[in-house]
């Protein structure tokens, strides 16, 4: 599973002739972001020589790291001048070499925060393995890796790269660049340079109210959503597949009725499909084909007296977006009731926890094979015998490892720190430090964060369903690029209004949010929305933008009207509005409105087109053409929504470097399928001021996505969490773990199985019979709710076998 991928020496480009369209957009396209002198360089040909002693040009360095033989030399075999820099790899385990611009205040050039930059160079090669590589000197920190913006292809004639880097962070005031090699091989290179882009974007124009443009607008829509929807799936044709299942309706349930939808948003339109199995609480992910792969449900609803709790299914089928019918693949191993999902660089797809059939927890990793589109047996599959829990959030890391943020559903997390690392192929898991409260991010989010190839993991507030605290305002990162990565605290959840059944109040002193949303956004940005005070319990009405680059929120941004708690969701759609659905608190009632969220960027005036698209079948380290209508900032793949229950561990957004030349744009595709798993992706462009085009439609894969065994597919990852602590002792092999009936929080006693009255009521309702009655009253819970067997809450003094 830990995939180690080596570019392809021969660049599947998809640089063909645009033809007179493209022309006359050039011509017709107004002033455009370029850059030009001066370089900002010094000696960007090796002409003048070191101090007296040194054996490299004046203001550069050799650099590099790992287990490798090299040579470097100054030869006359130049592009310009007499003088270029050759380094060879002979032998090579791991590692790059490059020349490096000195990373001093005198050779390394100045740099201004939120400009872009060209960087350049001519280079020969006989090597794929070669990146341009840039570093940064933050202000506060110092000198650190920043990115590798793109892999130059072979060229055994003198060739140009050229490729233009993202905004500059804040706090950096300079950058050292260079072009590394990482396979064996010979790299010449000469005549660098680094220029400004010049062009300064226009001020943008509010073109809706002056509220609309700092905040955005919700607007709920006319139609309803005609199930009670769990999950929520973007298609690759832009539609939502929107499942129910029973949708947690014991009724329902008895009855058999089990429903899905599909909503189209170019018409507004519902269409009901039907539903093979209670899908209610499943899995679920898109494969690399754009099907949507469905694992899992409900086999079972808990017992009336409470001693048997929801039992899972082994039941797993794909949904085809084209045909919109489920068709059943083979069967788990076990039953998997709330089951992580998250495909890996090879297409496959893992998957832990859950509950199995007899309401124990499953304790054996599932592997569904895209080769063979198939789940495995288990005897195929490495096993820790290790309990992950319900819905653990499990993010696929750039060298194939897991990541397991500590966001779940339901219950007190792991053992041991409650975030940890599991590398499958060593089939060890080793915990990292660092993130609070780890017994109370209970139904929080988790985001690996823009751009996925900065590796940092966003987590945001929680609480625990079984204690049932006031929710947390926790927001923790953890920067995985780190040797031994740890969560650092980030600012806490900017505060809204929350409604307790008395009518909405201002939130005071810790109280955040759980069920709450993460949205990435084509700006960069994630919108932090809905969520409750309580489990299923009090709604909160706030909205707020993470900003991953200042690591700051921008609190007071227009809110949902409709409260969004258990079961609901919220998610990109590829116009770059966001769409929430669902509520379903603890009374049993489903709320069937549709929001819609226009953010404030969609209020900035005309938004980019992208104009032309040369190929939308992408190959892994590809680059490929695109033309847009104006100049833009940036460019990047998000991957389709699959979100249930606050968890969305595949959601990412792929930053594409740009090669910019008008408005024709080359973009470069990463070469590594860790940090763009294999399926279809919504391609954004995004001007200066942060509005994004429509989304364009494209497939990444490839044979390069089925290769286990080549060489590592960059030239940074010798630091990449690689200093972390032993590993812990897997459990012996065992059938499953122990757990309680109540771990979904709810008191059996009393009423029907989707009826949750809590296990313990927050903290706030004195534990008397009239107190707990008043707050069941106040949450509109049924008048008469049967009582069935004992009263262990108190709450039938009179004994008629209703509660209150």
């Amino acid at each position: 599973m830990r995939l180690t991928i080596r570019r392809r020496a021969g660049r599947r480009a998809a640089l063909l002739a645009v033809g007179a369209m493209t022309a006359s957009l050039l011509l017709t396209a107004p002033q455009q972001a370029t850059a030009g002198p001066p370089n900002l360089l010094s000696n960007p040909g090796f002409e003048t020589a070191g101090a007296a002693g040194s054996d490299m040009p004046s203001c550069w360095s050799k650099s590099g790291w790992g287990d490798n033989d090299f040579t470097f030399s100054t030869v006359a075999d130049a592009h310009g001048g007499t003088k270029a820099m050759k380094v060879s790899l002979t032998r090579r385990v791991n590692g790059d070499r490059k020349a490096l611009v000195t990373e001093n205040s005198t050779c390394a050039p100045t740099v201004t925060p939120g400009k872009q930059y060209d960087l350049s160079a001519w280079y020969k090669s006989n090597t794929p393995d070669v990146s341009v590589t840039v570093f940064r000197r933050d202000t506060t920190a110092g000198w650190q890796y920043w990115t590798d913006l793109q892999n130059p292809p072979v060229s055994a004639a003198w060739a140009r790269t050229e490729v233009r880097t993202p905004a500059v962070p804040p706090g950096t005031d300079k950058i050292a660049w260079g072009l590394s090699v990482y396979g064996v091989g010979t790299l010449t290179t000469d005549d660098y340079a680094l220029e400004e882009v010049g062009a300064v974007p226009p001020q943008p124009a509010c073109s809706g109210t002056a509220e609309e443009c700092a905040k955005g607008k919700w607007q709920v829509i006319p139609a309803q959503n005609p199930v009670r929807s769990m999950h929520a799936v973007v298609l690759k044709n832009g539609k939502v597949l929107l499942i129910a299942g029973s949708g947690n309706d014991i009724a329902q349930f008895n009855a058999g009725t089990f429903t899905s939808a599909v909503y189209d948003p170019a018409n507004g339109s519902f269409k009901t499909i039907p539903t093979p199995v209670d899908m209610f609480c499943a899995g679920h992910v898109q494969l690399a084909d754009g099907r949507v792969l469905v694992m899992s449900g409900n086999k079972g609803y808990p017992s009336a007296d409470g001693k048997i709790g929801y039992q899972g299914l082994k039941d797993s089928y794909t949904f085809d977006p084209t045909t919109e019918k489920y068709t059943r693949t083979n069967d788990m191993n076990g039953g998997h009731w709330y089951p992580s999902a998250t495909i890996l660089g090879n297409g496959d797809v893992i998957s832990f926890g859950g509950l199995k059939e007899d309401s124990t927890g499953n304790v054996t990793a599932e592997k569904f094979s895209a080769a063979q589109n198939k789940w495995l047996p288990m005897n195929e599959v490495n096993q820790t015998w290790s309990y992950w829990g319900l819905y653990p959030s499990m993010i696929l890391m750039q060298d194939g490892r897991l990541f397991y943020s500590g966001s779940h559903t339901f219950g007190n997390g792991t053992p041991g720190t409650g975030a940890s690392i599991y590398d499958y192929d060593a089939n060890t898991i080793t915990d990292v430090p660092g993130l609070r409260n780890k017994d109370e991010r209970d139904e929080s989010a988790s985001v690996l964060l823009p751009p996925a190839q900065d590796q940092r993991v966003l987590t945001i507030g929680g609480g625990n369903n079984e204690r049932n605290p006031a929710a947390n305002r926790l927001t923790d990162v953890i920067d995985l690029k780190q040797p031994s990565p740890a969560y650092t605290a980030g600012p806490p959840i900017p505060q809204g209004l929350v409604d307790q059944g008395q009518g909405k109040r201002p939130q005071t002193g810790a109280e955040g949010k759980m069920f709450v949303s993460a949205v990435l956004l084509p700006d960069g940005k994630v919108l932090e929305t809905g969520g409750g005070l309580h489990d299923r319990a009090d709604p909160v009405f706030e909205a707020s933008f993470f900003d991953p680059t200042t690591n700051t929120y921008q609190a007071g941004l227009a809110t949902d009207p409709i409260p969004r708690t258990y079961h609901s969701a919220s998610f990109l759609m590829p116009d770059g509005r966001v769409m929430s659905v669902g509520d379903n608190p603890g009374n049993g009632t489903y709320n069937h409105n549709v929001s819609i969220y226009t953010p404030p960027y969609l209020f900035k005036g005309a938004r980019p087109q992208i104009t032309s698209v040369i190929d939308t079948q992408w190959v892994y380290g590809d680059t490929q053409r695109i033309t847009v209508n104006r100049p833009v900032a940036k460019a990047e793949l998000i991957r389709p929504a699959a979100v249930t229950h606050s968890s969305d561990p595949n959601q990412r957004f792929v930053d594409l470097p740009m090669t910019v030349d008008g408005t024709t744009i080359d973009l470069n595709v990463t070469s590594n399928p860790n940090l763009a798993p294999p399926g279809w992706y919504m391609l954004f462009a995004v001007d200066a001021n942060g509005v994004p085009s429509i989304a364009t439609w494209v497939h990444l894969g490839g044979p390069s996505a089925l290769a286990a065994t080549q060489e590592q597919p960059s030239a940074h990852e010798h630091t990449f969490a690689d200093e972390l602590g032993p590993a812990k002792d897997n459990p012996a092999k065992r059938d499953s773990a122990p757990v309680a009936p109540s771990v979904a929080g709810c008191d059996r006693h009393y009423g029907t199985a989707n009826v949750c009255v809590p296990t313990r009521f927050p903290a706030e309702v004195r534990e008397t019979t009239k107190a707990r009655c008043d707050w069941l009253a106040s949450h509109t819970y049924p008048k008469r709710l049967k009582v069935n067997g004992s009263d262990p809450l108190r709450l039938d003094p009179d004994r008629d076998g209703y509660a209150c």
